[in-house]
């Protein structure tokens, strides 16, 4: 892995990090464990949610070691889980045309979809990627 590899973006991580209460940073980052504690405890009583105001550069640092940069954008690929992932968007634009079919007609196959995709989607790109490359 090449030192210049930039799979996420620190700026979409601290604008993530505004609903980071609700762990949407820490799921963008690839620390789907944290990100559901933080979800069902609003970013550890809010004291979790203000430390990683100073610990975003290490997530985005470790993500960008952690995951391989391709053909699929990190970026893209959770803007549209996190807005229109019922919808299976995110499952199109990874040309996954049968789940993402399927997600449409079933909002997202009843919203478990998309909390599965929540915690795995960074692996699911830096799998393809792989493949891709």
């Amino acid at each position: 892995m090449s030192e210049n590899e930039n799979t996420h973006s620190l700026f979409v991580g601290y604008v993530l990090w505004i609903f980071g209460f609700l762990g949407a940073h820490r799921f963008y980052f690839g620390r789907p464990v944290s990100g559901t504690i933080y979800l069902f405890t609003f970013g550890l009583l809010g004291i979790g949610w203000l430390i990683d105001l100073f610990l975003m550069p290490s997530l985005d640092r470790d993500a960008d070691l952690r995951y391989s940069e391709g053909p699929l954008d990190y970026t893209i690929a959770w803007i549209l889980l996190t807005f229109v992932g019922i919808f299976g968007i995110h499952r199109f634009y990874q040309e996954k045309w049968l789940s993402g079919a399927l997600y449409l007609v079933s909002g997202g196959l009843f919203g478990v979809g998309v909390i599965y995709d929540f915690w795995t989607l960074n692996d699911q790109i830096s799998l393809e990627n792989d493949e891709a490359g």
